[in-house]
């Protein structure tokens, strides 16, 4: 049985479902309006689902910290001080155990109406991921819906010890959280008292952050003696472990299909090695997808952690966008999978997530078209997952501050605002983009023909061979400006040139013999080269093709794909 590609979309429902337009930078949730669950209707993931995904990545959907709460649901207003933004970071969890009750139209029956978001989603045929937040936790953090018998974390901690291994928090004795004369100006009027002072998530174990750390949130410890000698204290298993699997069993009870897990790095592998196979053992279909950006750590947190996927960003990422940037040959993508050495099944791949730039702002491209054969390659070069981010699909540009975030490109994860261009393909609830420009419409028909090509046997379940290094010396083809490649499986092998150019390239395509011996094409013989968009048929003969090379023409920030046939 053949398996089908993972396509996910990243769908930030605070800002997916939101209607206003008329934007107040700093606006409250009543002002700027919130988008809730019930906002991702029937409608909604029917779209989303024809447009070619498989699994949907809800985003910030357990309880985090915010500044306004609602205090007759029994959810305390939040410190100013140590909130991001007046939304909250999604990344700063308050309630392990509970939603973000900006999310819900009924405050009190919250829980319930993100089941039945997930009830919806599981009725159409898709799978729900949510993200689990492991390095650290929200400086107020309290949870007011854990099960019976749960304890919440720093309840029996050792505050006296800056490491002790059943603490859940590391401590900094004798001293106050003395937080930035940049952090504290910002709300001159708020106090917040923390003693003793406990490390932040981003590893800073100082009294005083600043306000490029990670302030918001406190590091959790996992047995190692970070601090001090930093030896591993795993034996017995450490209380955060526990403390962490009572967390993800209690999402994956309620229906969840996967995890997100932010910065996993950060978390000992050995952690995940013995958490991961315990969820898979009662829950076989949940996927595990790693925030890793060290390339060091790739096969230990594959091999070691039991991950199903890492995030691959460092390298094809990082890559793409200097090439879509002109800054890069085309060529440099084959270093990508080089370096991973047959990891490349393992690696999430992306264009856009809520951490990176849109590629219509003027930050990376100004222009979201010249995306499409960056998108190409990673949906196209190996049978790892591929991920969209919510209006990358119709050219979200993110422009302007919004309150906490600058304006540097991103679409706010920590404000109340908006996605203009999102709203246009959203249309007031009916989600048919009907008022998407003819250009927005192209550009989504586009991402939408990737995921359907995906779908297609060679890319789904073949192999990869890259043709780059036939071509290093071919002067009928351009590798600042190309990258062509082969995918094959017993029955379809494709030959796919993406061009990364503003101008059309016409270029003669070379194939190595040794290519065609692995496809198993026989020597001598005619090939045919059947284009999937156009239906053109190319024709050339075996030693041609690798002499001579195919003549073709790839439109500008396109690709273009040949089924080979003899």
């Amino acid at each position: 049985m053949q398996n089908q590609k993972t396509i996910i979309y990243q769908l930030f429902p605070r800002l997916f479902g939101n209607t206003n337009t008329q934007m107040q930078v700093d606006g409250s949730r009543e002002q700027n309006g919130c988008g809730k669950f019930n906002d991702i209707s029937v409608k909604a993931l029917k779209a989303i689902k024809e447009f070619g995904i498989t699994h949907v990545w809800y985003t910030g959907v357990i309880e985090h910290a915010i500044v306004e709460g609602y205090p007759e649901s029994r959810i305390a207003n939040g410190n100013p001080l140590v909130i991001k933004g007046r939304a909250g970071s999604p990344y700063a969890i308050r309630d392990y155990y509970d939603v973000n009750a900006d999310l819900a139209t009924d405050v009190n029956n919250r829980i319930n109406e993100f089941k039945d978001l997930l009830d919806r989603t599981h009725k159409l045929g898709l799978k729900a991921i949510i993200d689990f937040v492991p390095n650290h936790l929200a400086r107020q953090y309290n949870s007011d819906q854990k099960p019976d018998g749960i304890e919440d974390f720093g309840t029996h901690d050792d505050v006296q010890s800056a490491f002790s291994r059943d603490n859940n928090f590391y401590y900094l004795p004798g001293k106050s959280l003395l937080l930035s004369s940049a952090i504290q100006n910002r709300f001159p009027n708020s106090v917040y008292e923390e003693f003793p002072a406990r490390a932040t998530g981003n590893d800073r174990f100082t009294s005083s952050p600043e306000i490029s750390d990670w302030y918001e949130t406190i590091k959790l410890n996992y047995g190692i003696d970070i601090p001090g000698d930093g030896k591993k204290h795993f034996n017995p298993i450490p209380d955060t472990w526990h403390k962490m699997k009572q967390v993800l069993f209690y999402w994956a009870r309620m229906g969840v299909d996967g995890f997100r897990c932010d910065m996993a790095e950060m978390v000992p592998v050995e952690f995940w090695e013995w958490i991961i196979p315990q969820l898979k053992q009662a829950y076989p279909w949940i996927i595990f997808i790693a925030e890793v950006y060290n390339p060091q750590l790739y096969k230990s947190y594959i091999k070691q952690g039991k991950f199903d996927y890492l995030y691959d960003k460092v390298g094809l990422y990082d890559t793409l966008i200097g090439v879509m940037k002109g800054e890069r040959p085309a060529s440099d993508i084959s270093e990508c999978w080089q370096q991973l050495q047959g990891l490349d099944r393992s690696m999430l791949r992306f264009l856009e997530n809520h951490d990176e730039q849109r590629i219509a702002s003027r930050f990376v491209c100004g222009e979201a078209n010249k995306a499409i054969p960056a998108m190409a390659v990673s949906a196209f070069m190996h049978q790892g997952p591929l991920m969209h981010y919510n209006g990358q699909e119709v050219g979200e540009t993110a422009e302007g501050v919004a309150g906490y975030s600058g304006d540097d490109g991103r679409t706010t994860i920590f404000d109340y605002w908006h996605m203009p261009q999102h709203q246009q393909w959203m249309n007031a609830g009916a989600f048919d983009g009907a008022q998407l420009s003819t250009a927005q419409k192209e550009l989504r028909g586009k991402y939408q023909a990737i995921n359907q090509m995906a779908r297609q046997p060679a890319i789904s379940n073949g192999l990869f061979y890259d043709a780059m290094w036939h071509n290093a010396d071919n002067a009928n083809f351009n590798a600042g400006a190309c990258y062509a490649f082969l995918r094959y499986h017993d029955v379809q092998q494709l030959l796919i040139v993406c061009n990364f150019s503003s101008e059309a390239q016409k270029i003669k395509v070379k194939i190595p013999a040794h290519a065609l011996e692995i496809i198993k094409v026989p020597r001598p013989s005619k090939l045919r080269f059947t284009c999937q968009k156009s239906k053109v048929t190319n024709s050339s003969g075996t030693e041609e093709l690798i002499n001579t090379g195919l003549a073709i023409e790839v439109p500008a920030y396109d690709y273009v794909i040949f089924e080979l046939g003899w």
